[in-house]
């Protein structure tokens, strides 16, 4: 059985997309304040304390007993305008312990793209060993996110990851759903919300760079986390140090679009997953045969488009079937298989009428999908998609693109294509920056990754030409380095975070 073997995290991935964006409504596209404007947010002086915000904070704890101190940056809300409002972004750093050799600091973002990385902090320096101790670690919580000045747009229920479903009906839902969703944040930050935008995340992170006196700054990223560094790379190139970025998304398509495209690839890991479950079918009684077992989805999907499956408190109905099998395709792990049988058997269950109580890991799933309870984190990452791109305002667009890709995948296209509340949200402040550069990167991709597709990552590395690229092949696992514990990857970015020396040459290696 394959493991992640050391640093071990629970990722959330965002899995709905949608088309293309048609226009920029009140675009603000002026270049940013120059240094001299920004000064007094560089110079600042930073007061590090302990990490602990009250007796209930373990991540604080955790963190203060790992050695690290946590700070708060002050930025400016829009960067046009720098003697305007301005909001706190929360950092935490472990020191470097290897001073003899020390490189400088290093951001680590987790993707999401509203994970935080603070619980992880520990377990990455601890991870990443003799290389992780020549550098500051530093967690950095995104504007709005987290510590960061959150945003919680007290969401009743969340939209992502949802599907349009089987028919017009369940798709007028999650319509609405969005429309909902969208107003509510407006109402509450409508002010704010259009510079919820990479472009100034990476300017927070230049800030960041100066408040800390480093004249360049390392970063590694995953995910979502590769497009935040690639505009970094972007907007301040001279002053990147050593860039690592993993599972990396097109930068061309920034927001909610860019996994529009990866329908096809979660049917091959269904059918991939089918065959596996299929072998155990005195273990899992979901067919045995591939086909069988995949008769068993298309028989739970069609019965939720009649009827909620009733799973403990819930009413699982066609848009929540989808996320549900996709969710459990992102690793190809043999626990992560057996997981997703133990999903699928308690759906068909339900499916025959059956009365089923969820697990721990379901139910929990289901909470973030049915209940506010997921609130804070989805405003989040939903106003960091948003924000960063504009999307389509035609709802007959969306519709009009799901049936033309429907036949093609019943299950994952409506998912991949379905309406989300950037059709009714606050337009963003600026365009999205168009990322084409030299600046040195190592990019690291498995090729199996059904989230950040391989075409993904090498668009990423045409965009950034002066980048190496190394491909995990054989795998189906979303963020490599650290997580999947594969030597080839980790031995790879260890030298190039070391040296800061890239690869000669692209390289495609087996675990």
């Amino acid at each position: 059985m394959r493991r992640r073997t050391r640093w071990c995290v629970t990722v959330l991935v965002t899995v709905l997309a949608v088309g293309t964006p048609t226009g920029w409504a009140a675009a603000d596209t002026r270049p940013a304040a120059g240094e001299a404007a920004l000064a007094r947010f560089h110079q600042q002086r930073l007061d590090w304390k302990s990490c602990k915000e009250n007796a209930d904070d373990a991540v604080g704890t955790s963190l203060d007993e790992a050695g690290a101190r946590c700070t708060r940056v002050t930025v400016p809300v829009d960067y046009h305008r720098p003697g305007g409002r301005t909001l706190t972004v929360a950092i935490a750093r472990i020191a470097a312990s290897d001073q003899a050799g020390r490189i400088g600091p290093l951001i680590i973002n987790l993707g999401g793209p509203a994970l935080s990385p603070f619980p992880l902090l520990p377990d990455a320096r601890a991870a990443m060993g003799a290389t992780g101790a020549k550098f500051d670690l530093i967690a950095m919580d995104p504007r709005f996110v987290g510590r960061s000045t959150p945003v919680d747009c007290g969401w009743p229920q969340s939209w992502l990851p949802r599907s349009a479903g089987a028919d017009r009906e369940s798709f007028n839902r999650m319509t609405a759903l969005s429309r909902d969703l969208a107003q509510r944040c407006a109402r509450k930050y409508g002010d704010v919300l259009p510079h919820a935008s990479t472009n100034n995340i990476a300017r927070d992170m230049d800030v960041i760079r100066g408040a800390l006196g480093a004249p360049r700054l390392s970063y590694l990223g995953y995910s979502q986390g590769t497009y935040l560094g690639s505009v970094y790379l972007q907007m301040f190139p001279g002053r990147a140090d050593r860039f690592v970025l993993d599972s990396a998304i097109d930068p061309d398509r920034p927001g909610f679009d860019i996994v529009r495209d990866n329908a096809p690839a979660r049917a091959a890991a269904l059918r991939e997953w089918a065959e596996l479950v299929a072998r155990f079918d005195d273990t899992f009684h979901l067919g045995a045969t591939t086909e069988a077992v995949l008769s068993t989805v298309d028989r739970v999907y069609e019965v939720s488009a009649e009827r909620p499956l009733r799973v403990g408190r819930f009413q699982v109905d066609d848009t929540a079937i989808a996320p549900l099998f996709s969710g459990g395709l992102v690793s190809d792990s043999e626990a992560t298989a057996a997981d997703l049988a133990t999903t699928a058997g308690l759906l068909a269950r339900a499916a025959n009428g059956e009365t089923v109580e969820p697990g721990k890991s379901l139910e929990a799933t289901l909470t973030g999908m049915f209940t506010g309870d997921g609130s804070a984190f989805r405003s989040q990452q939903t106003a960091l998609m948003c924000g960063t791109a504009g999307q389509s305002r035609n709802v007959e667009w969306y519709w009009r693109d799901i049936q033309a890709h429907r036949a093609a995948g019943p299950l994952f296209e409506p998912q991949s294509r379905n309406i989300t509340p950037c059709a009714f949200w606050p337009a963003p402040a600026e365009r999205p920056v168009r990322v084409r550069n030299g600046a040195p990167a190592l990019i690291v991709n498995a090729a199996g990754d059904i989230d950040a597709l391989l075409p993904m990552g090498q668009a990423m590395h045409r965009a950034l030409s002066g980048s190496r690229m190394i491909t995990l092949d054989g795998v189906r696992e979303h963020m490599v380095y650290l997580l999947r514990g594969a030597p080839c990857v980790d031995d790879a970015v260890n030298a190039y975070l070391n040296t800061g020396q890239l690869p000669p040459a692209d390289t495609t290696c087996a675990e």
